[in-house]
């Protein structure tokens, strides 16, 4: 009797640990590509294996599309978000639509990569500086460089009206160098192409059509290991930065479940995770993918989310206004 007794206990063990564990369903939307997702979530689930994980994976802009439309409805789906920039979770923040996660551990972090009532948190940094053809006839090093004679009408660049990145990077930018928008005059004048993403601008570099571009980092250090004749500088002046926040939605069904989502990504495995999928990790701490420099070699520029988040139509109007988009 003792031992059916003690075999029914250890028979039911595993059962009892996970019902003590986290469980329930988790929706995540996110901007992930399909296979850093699924791995993202597979990480997730190897630590909390009693939590369902699906994901719904789109373009940030198609993503927020989706969910305003089921804010209208009234019935969000999403429990959690992981999306490509900051300044998009800022003005969910301002809608009252994030949940605050109060015990999130930050302290590795430096300022500026969270939200300062804790309501999203960066998980990487995609930088955008300059990539250029092996075939150039220079080296750029600044900013500066894409305004030189010997850069005319060999530039290309994503545009902010299509591009969160691209948007980001315009607000950084004019907000850090001297004469502001002045350097995009420049640009314009010295023949630069403005249109499309950071893949048209890719393509256009590898394939030699247009020498210089303004570009995230991974696309041409990845293209470079595949043999592909481009390079990617990290401009003296610094680079602008999207950090793919997590956030929680105020509407989820299981808030601690997702906690756990966010307390993840933030931990040292989770950023751990984003080197291994080839991205420069948000926790300092973390070394830098093959094909970067140290990670004392990239200076990111300041940001303000929040502001970049008022000054989002001025400074569309302002780009528009120069290269008649």
């Amino acid at each position: 009797m003792k031992r059916l007794i003690l075999s029914a206990v250890l028979a039911l063990t595993p059962a009892l640990a996970l019902a003590q564990g986290l469980s329930g369903n988790l929706v995540l939307y996110t901007s992930q590509p399909n296979t850093d997702a699924q791995q993202t979530v597979d990480a997730f689930k190897a630590k909390h294996p009693g939590v369902n994980v699906t994901f719904v994976r789109d373009g940030t802009p198609k993503i927020l599309a989706k969910l305003r439309a089921e804010f209208e409805a009234g019935q969000p789906q999403a429990d959690l978000l992981l999306i490509a920039d900051s300044v998009t979770m800022e003005g969910l923040k301002k809608e009252d639509r994030l949940l605050a996660h109060d015990k999130a551990d930050v302290s590795a972090y430096p300022a500026g990569t969270h939200d300062p009532q804790k309501h999203w948190f960066s998980t990487k940094l995609i930088t955008t500086g300059i990539a250029y053809n092996t075939k150039a006839s220079f080296k750029p090093a600044s900013w500066a460089d894409l305004t030189k004679p010997e850069a005319k009408g060999q530039v290309i660049m994503p545009s902010p009206l299509s591009s969160g990145a691209a948007l980001i990077h315009a607000a950084t930018l004019t907000g850090n160098i001297e004469g502001g928008w002045d350097y995009y005059e420049a640009l314009k004048e010295n023949g630069a192409l403005a249109g499309g993403g950071n893949g048209d601008v890719l393509k256009s570099i590898a394939g030699g059509e247009k020498l210089y571009g303004v570009i995230v980092d991974y696309m041409p250090i990845r293209e470079k290991a595949k043999g592909a004749p481009v390079e990617f500088v990290f401009p003296k002046e610094g680079v602008s930065a999207v950090t793919e926040p997590v956030a929680i939605l105020k509407t989820t069904k299981n808030p601690e479940a997702a906690r756990a989502f966010v307390d993840f990504l933030l931990s040292k495995e989770g950023q751990e995770l984003a080197l291994k999928q080839g991205y420069i990790a948000a926790h300092p701490a973390v070394a830098l993918p093959a094909g970067y420099p140290s990670r004392d070699a990239i200076k990111v520029m300041p940001f303000d989310a929040a502001q970049a988040l008022a000054d989002e139509t001025k400074n569309k109007a302002a780009f528009a206004d120069i290269f008649g988009q």
